[in-house]
């Protein structure tokens, strides 16, 4: 599998993203600074990674969601290509218009950092197939603004059309309707809070999230 971690000011997770690629499927991802005008066209999967790119300015994510980058970012993953968003990266795929919503400052207004249960509510899509059979998983979320927030219609839109990809067994956040993954029309741009790139090995207290890698890498080798 062919990826990229785009690093943007005050990413944070862009290292954590990379050893979690290449220890759950044996490839590594290039880095590629926000800056850059030119993605390689051969990409499998690229990742938005977590932080506080431009140190939350604005809002989270609005600063990274203008960067010259998401120009490539946007021009492949409407050619198909996966894009993963986590954390800080499902908050620049909002403020990018890629997903829909946006993330709001935790109901509790604290900032949160703990391991969480996640309902799998959407095994079939091109980042949980490796899920198959599995009704939970245990990821960590670490954010301050990771209350996911959309209109009634959006969100009856996304529950309806199946694009809801994991909801928290119990919400610590007050996102709506228990958000906590969802794709966007095409299936093949995915947000979420949770970290897996934190949990991809049993030593972190959980490997579930080397799925979500190995599920995209799954359907790439299907594509070659």
């Amino acid at each position: 599998m062919k990826s990229a971690v785009i690093v943007f000011p005050g990413s944070n997770c862009d290292r954590d993203c990379a050893v979690a690629v290449q220890r759950s499927t044996g490839s590594k991802p290039a880095m590629v600074w926000h800056t850059e005008t030119a993605l390689d066209d051969g990409l499998d999967l690229i990742i938005l990674p977590g932080g506080f790119s431009y140190g939350d300015y604005l809002r989270s994510g609005a600063m990274a969601a203008r960067s010259a980058v998401m120009s490539e970012v946007r021009r492949l993953a409407q050619k198909g290509v996966a894009v993963i968003g986590i954390c800080n990266g499902f908050q620049i795929l909002c403020e990018a218009e890629m997903l829909p919503g946006a993330l709001l400052r935790n109901s509790g207004l604290k900032y949160l950092c703990k391991p969480v249960t996640l309902d799998v509510v959407n095994s079939q899509t091109r980042f949980t197939r490796a899920f198959a059979g599995r009704a939970q998983a245990v990821m960590t979320v670490g954010n301050a603004d990771g209350n996911y927030f959309a209109d009634a219609e959006t969100l009856r839109r996304v529950e309806g059309e199946g694009r809801i990809v994991f909801r928290y067994h119990e919400n610590p956040n007050g996102s709506q309707n228990g958000i906590a993954g969802l794709i966007n029309e095409g299936g093949n741009v995915l947000g979420m809070m949770p970290h897996p790139d934190r949990a991809f090995e049993a030593d972190l207290g959980s490997a579930d999230g080397a799925l979500v890698f190995q599920s995209v890498a799954g359907a790439a080798l299907e594509v070659a």
